[in-house]
């Protein structure tokens, strides 16, 4: 499958299926120096505060929702306030909430603009985690992250590093198997390339942390994502936005995977083995 780059290079990338780990991934690959490069728009909201737009403020509003929601299913996973890391934290909203819940907050992030507008809310952010001691947290979470990290091997194997031996790893992806993804095919918002380096199923998952010695022990899908996605969708596959086709699409898609559990996006909980 071919896929464009809506968001700032216009050019195509191709993703290629390895079968071991039923895993999508994106060619050519940009250089690592090339990677920042691609994130440069105002359209990448996940690195902005901005409410101008209607789509904006009803983004920001769901997130502030999705907030709590997370908080929460971490709380019945992984009782005690400990120390939480999370690595790709953006502008910093899910350690504040975090922090207010008294939860010890660390962060990590390589976007220097989103690390200033965190700052503002008193979330410093480290670079990277190769400070950190081995066996630091209690909880780790990658909301959207890890299928924008170029080096995956290195990266579970940090995870399973600075994770304590009861700790709870929290991973939130995009699934290519959901119905919203065959329905829009290579239009499908979520393929986000080339920044999305990486296309996980179900099984992926599954499949990759085992063998780093991970055990999921719990999914969650998260039903609003199919929504934005199917939205911005529409408006790759034609040109224009069309709500009421992609909240009929969103909606049917969630229906689908309260049968088959194969949600727009899935969080994923895990423990060590």
């Amino acid at each position: 499958m071919v896929c464009k780059d809506y968001t700032v290079s216009h050019k195509f990338f191709e993703l290629k299926r390895e079968n071991q780990f039923d895993l999508l991934g994106t060619f050519p690959r940009p250089k690592e120096n090339e990677l920042p490069e691609f994130y440069k728009s105002e359209k990448y909201i996940s690195h902005t505060d901005s409410k101008n737009s209607i789509f904006e403020k009803v983004y920001q509003k769901v997130k502030s929702y999705m907030l709590q929601k997370k908080l929460e299913w971490i709380e019945k996973e992984k009782k005690g306030r400990g120390k939480l890391l999370d690595i790709g934290a953006g502008t910093g909203d899910f350690l504040a909430e975090a922090k207010k819940k008294g939860y010890d907050v660390f962060g990590v992030e390589p976007n220097s603009g989103a690390k200033q507008l965190a700052l503002k809310k008193g979330i410093s952010l480290k670079e990277n985690t190769s400070s950190f001691p081995d066996e630091e947290f209690d909880v780790i979470t990658m909301w959207h992250v890890l299928e924008h990290v170029p080096d995956l091997e290195d990266q579970v194997n940090e995870l399973f590093r600075v994770l304590k031996k009861d700790g709870l790893l929290v991973v939130a992806v995009p699934n290519f198997k959901s119905y919203d993804a065959n329905v829009y095919k290579e239009h499908w918002a979520a393929f986000d390339v080339p920044r999305h380096l990486y296309h996980f199923s179900r099984t992926s998952i599954q499949k990759i942390f085992s063998e780093f010695n991970f055990e999921v022990i719990k999914e969650k899908g998260l039903p609003f994502d199919s929504y934005y996605v199917s939205l911005l969708s529409e408006n790759y596959r034609n040109g224009k936005g069309n709500p009421l086709k992609a909240a009929f699409t969103g909606f049917i898609s969630n229906q689908k995977a309260k049968d088959t559990g194969e949600y727009s996006s899935i969080a994923y909980f895990l423990k060590k083995q």
